[in-house]
């Protein structure tokens, strides 16, 4: 079987970087796709569909490829939440978050061109924040980081610092959980190292 080119529909550094960590170099295809048009009250739902829709609108530009799409939210005692809108969102968010604990969904989508198949899983970790002062919320938010992350906050980056432990895929808090990736692709009948850059 001919190997097609993989395809990231996300602008995501952190889900480019994971790719790149285990081999794979990926073709950066951001979607343009407006995720306010979905709304669903079903984390692993919403996630999973907002994965589906981002893969799909960048589908025909490619003829044999394997596309994927993700997409993550941070759920809080039932609430759903994605990327704070500005810094006053986010200390909000820090306020309720801290001493607390949420559950990441992220929502995967490989959409392989070249057999007309598609695989949309989803994954969950939970994720416990440590208790921090207003004054630790404000300088975390005053570095831009919590605005670019759904949930508030990047485990990879100065957010590390306030997560306590987490229960689950540790990849996934990132953006893109590797074994669920490694999973769907035997699923499609690939290897992961079937796309290792040589």
């Amino acid at each position: 079987m001919k190997i097609p080119q993989f395809v990231l529909a996300s602008a995501s550094v952190a889900r480019r970087r994971l790719l790149q960590t285990v081999g794979i170099e990926p073709i950066v295809c951001p979607s343009d796709f407006d995720e306010s048009q979905i709304q669903l009250s079903d984390p692993a739902l919403l996630v999973q569909t907002l994965a589906q829709c981002k893969a799909e609108t960048v589908v025909s530009q490619f003829t044999s490829a394997l596309i994927m799409g993700c997409d993550s939210v941070l759920a809080i005692n039932g609430e759903i939440y994605g990327k704070p809108a500005d810094a006053v969102e986010a200390i909000a968010r820090w306020q309720l978050m801290q001493g607390n604990f949420g559950d990441l969904y992220t929502g995967h989508i490989l959409i392989d061109t070249t057999q007309s198949k598609a695989v949309v899983k989803y994954q969950v970790t939970r994720v416990y924040f440590g208790k921090m002062s207003d004054r630790a919320i404000s300088a975390y938010v005053a570095t831009g980081e919590p605005l670019n992350c759904a949930g508030a906050f990047a485990i990879e980056g100065f957010g590390s610092f306030f997560v306590e432990r987490i229960e689950g895929c540790h990849t996934n808090v990132i953006g893109l959980s590797l074994p669920l990736l490694r999973q769907m692709l035997a699923e499609l009948g690939y290897e992961a190292t079937d796309f290792w850059q040589h």
